[in-house]
């Protein structure tokens, strides 16, 4: 029922490339291959993108000329289109100059040549692969790559399309981290050596900014809210959690009606906060003194901050800007990407239990999340509403963002299952996740990657899109098995 704030957005250019010597010795033959980039071009559209067609390039001149044109329009992402052999000088002065991902396609007409009939035409119509190698050759001599080469046919080829999908949503992530402002608020949970991170760094990886807030901005928020505000807030949280009876966890009570309306209050004043500072998403945590209004604001954003996850606005809580960032790239993949880190094995059944004390990104849970009021979170001050749900059942995907020796950063993916099953009725977001070969193996794996012990869930198996986004960022990656 929540919806995004902003929809996921990505301007994607496409350029065809051929050989201008075969227009005239084959007449029609250039209408018909700009029938087939048409095709391709509608391929593209169809994955909710703005894109940018800059035609055929048949000749160095064109693309000489096309290259300035590409460079001031803000693109994310360059597909070039492979309609039948072209040299590489149609291409060599495009791959020198731009600085986004290239992604070449070579998608065939035909399945096969009807050899019955087969002659010269028909060969240039699917001459599609013919000059990949000599882009991809050339592309290395200049010091530069292609991303990715999709080969394949144009109709009725399941996989090449989604492998089309997959670049139009990796193009949806580098929308999103461009010039996207991930505040930071508070401070790093006292002695956790693994939150801190660079916001200088954190920029030149990423190309964001780090705006440094305080919960000063956060109480000037607050103040501006209005009592219409907190009873519209009110229904939707009405609307959208379930609120049960307490179980087994004696710090657990049915949300009361004072923690419901803090946890209104605050979700109202997050509204204001997001807004006023023009935020892409949040890394925070803060104590303050016992009975003041910052520890009051601080201790009660988990279910505003859920919420605002729900709407593609990353809010990750302890501080963690790297995990911010990670849950960013998968909200921004359209698969979730809930706070989480490890809790106990179950070592009869061979799952282990992965979630958190909030926020969470409840796009994902399975079946309406729950509000519980807590008496204390464990570990930090504070009381009040909290956010408890499973991950929906299926294929999930972890994405834990960590520093090495060197300052740089590392990307730690894995993949698993959530299946059914209780979990601790505890107020906080739990999943069973199963992971191969065993659970305890890939967990050994993963912790020897040196990640830090938050990361972000998401839904479905995405490790490989996960890796290339990775791979043009250039960071440091590795797909746990």
């Amino acid at each position: 029922m929540i919806e995004r704030l902003k929809k996921r957005n990505a301007k994607i250019g496409i350029f065809a490339v051929a050989h201008g010597t075969y227009w005239a010795q084959f007449p029609g033959l250039q209408e018909t291959l700009t029938g087939f980039h048409g095709e391709f071009c509608d391929k593209v559209k169809q994955n909710d993108v703005e894109m940018v067609d800059f035609g055929i390039i048949d000749t160095s001149e064109k693309a000489y000329d096309a290259v300035g044109k590409m460079k001031s329009a803000g693109l994310d992402l360059l597909f070039c289109n492979m309609i039948t052999y072209a040299t590489s000088s149609v291409f060599a002065p495009i791959i020198r100059e731009m600085e986004i991902p290239m992604v070449m396609v070579a998608l065939q007409p035909r399945r096969a040549m009807d050899y019955t009939q087969a002659n010269t035409r028909m060969q240039l119509e699917n001459d599609n692969i013919c000059s990949v190698p000599e882009f991809t050759g050339v592309a290395i001599r200049m010091g530069k790559k292609v991303d990715d080469v999709i080969i394949g046919t144009l109709h009725d080829d399941a996989e090449a399309d989604a492998e089309i999908t997959r670049w139009c949503d990796i193009a949806k992530v580098l929308n999103g981290l461009k010039g996207a402002r991930i505040g930071l608020m508070g401070h790093a949970l006292e002695a956790m050596y693994d939150m801190h991170a660079d916001p200088t760094a954190v920029s030149r990886a990423f190309g964001l900014h780090v705006p440094l807030l305080e919960m000063d901005d956060m109480i000037a928020a607050y103040q501006t809210i209005t009592k219409e505000e907190v009873e519209e807030k009110i229904r939707l949280i009405d609307r959208e959690f379930d609120m049960p009876e307490p179980k087994s966890d004696p710090i657990t009570t049915k949300l009361t009606d004072a923690d419901k309306y803090q946890a209104a209050k605050t979700a109202v004043a997050l509204d204001h906060f997001v807004e006023t500072h023009r935020l892409t998403g949040l890394a925070y945590y803060y104590e303050g003194l016992e009975g003041s209004l910052h520890r009051t604001l601080a201790s009660t954003f988990i279910v505003g901050n859920s919420i605002l996850n729900a709407q593609g606005v990353p809010m990750c809580g302890e501080f963690d800007l790297k995990t911010c960032i990670a849950m960013l790239i998968m909200d921004r993949l359209n698969i979730g990407g809930s706070f989480a880190e490890f809790h106990p094995f179950d070592f009869q059944e061979d799952f282990i239990l992965v979630g958190h004390d909030g926020p969470h990104h409840i796009a994902i849970a399975d079946g309406k999340p729950k509000l519980r009021s807590l008496s204390k979170y464990h570990g930090k001050p504070g009381s009040g509403a909290s956010v408890e749900f499973k991950i929906k059942e299926g294929p999930i995907t972890m994405l834990g963002i960590t520093q090495t020796a060197n300052d740089g950063f590392k990307f730690v993916i894995g993949e698993g299952v959530s299946k059914s099953g209780p979990i601790p009725p505890t107020g906080n977001t739990n999943t069973r996740g199963f992971f191969e070969p065993t659970t305890k193996e890939f967990i050994k794996k993963w912790v020897m990657e040196g990640p830090t012990h938050h990361y972000a869930l998401g839904v479905g198996h995405h490790a490989e899109t996960i890796a290339k986004i990775a791979q043009v960022l250039g960071i440091e990656y590795v797909i746990v098995k």
